[in-house]
């Protein structure tokens, strides 16, 4: 048994006998450990971590002692890395050659499905508050150094929001690493598709609309703004079918049928 493999079984404890009945809870925290335990997840947290609290305090040297605005430039590590990280999590599997020792040791393979989405998610809403944490002492430094007030109003919805956008990008990513079991394709997919659609958009008319409607970085910018209509939340709606509930279920139904 290779040690990839023992990481595997090792969650299970003694009911890692296959055909055992565990608990969901038993297979998140086996697929947590699995999310951070191989060498390419620790280091691409750790580069999320050092990118997400180095852009906070490198832009309040320039943006001045605004909370909010601080916290959110982490946004631009986040929304890079942590769709990345989901991907690793759904392809990982395959990569390492392990599917047939997790399916071994639970037979019923939505469920391990639904235990792998949960980890990449829930980084996801840590990474937010730790970049919130973070932009509270960084903003009181610099209003401190520039001898500014600092300004720390900011709407509920507007953070929930953002979190919110987050989540929504890491749920791409797991949809698209399902869908493919293929880290490389998906990766490259998941970085080429805006910019194929701020290409249709330039399309004239027809092209603005359907990136207007398609373009799932598009469509979540509307959640940080003041004020969400109907038809935000439609187009939301319809590019988070396109790219997450439709992928995620083809690739739940390939994973199911796909031999090991």
């Amino acid at each position: 048994m290779t040690d990839t493999a023992a990481d595997v079984t090792a969650g299970f404890g003694p009911a890692g006998a296959a055909g055992g009945r565990r608990s969901f809870m038993t297979l998140v925290r086996v697929e947590t450990r699995k999310l951070f335990d191989t060498r390419t997840s620790k280091i691409l947290t750790a580069v999320l971590v050092a990118l997400g609290l180095g852009s906070v305090a490198a832009r309040g040297l320039v943006a001045g002692p605004h909370f909010f605005t601080l916290a959110g430039t982490s946004a631009i590590a986040f929304g890079t890395l942590l769709p990345v990280l989901a991907i690793l999590t759904m392809t990982g599997e395959w990569s390492h050659r392990t599917a047939l020792t997790t399916f071994a040791l639970e037979p019923r393979r939505g469920r391990v499905l639904a235990a792998k989405c949960l980890p990449p998610l829930v980084a996801a809403v840590a990474a937010c508050l730790l970049a919130l944490l973070a932009a509270a002492p960084v903003t009181a430094a610099v209003s401190a150094a520039q001898g500014v007030p600092a300004v720390w109003q900011v709407a509920p919805h507007t953070v929930l929001g953002w979190i919110a956008t987050m989540v929504i990008l890491t749920a791409e990513g797991l949809a698209m690493g399902a869908l493919l079991l293929n880290a490389p394709a998906a990766i490259v997919i998941y970085f080429v598709m805006p910019m194929l659609w701020s290409a249709v958009g330039q399309l004239g008319h027809v092209g603005a609309a359907l990136a207007g409607w398609l373009d799932l970085n598009s469509t979540t910018s509307a959640l940080t703004s003041g004020e969400v209509s109907g038809g935000d939340l439609a187009r939301l709606a319809v590019s988070a079918l396109v790219w997450i509930a439709i992928p995620m279920a083809a690739g739940v139904l390939r994973v199911s049928r796909k031999d090991i």
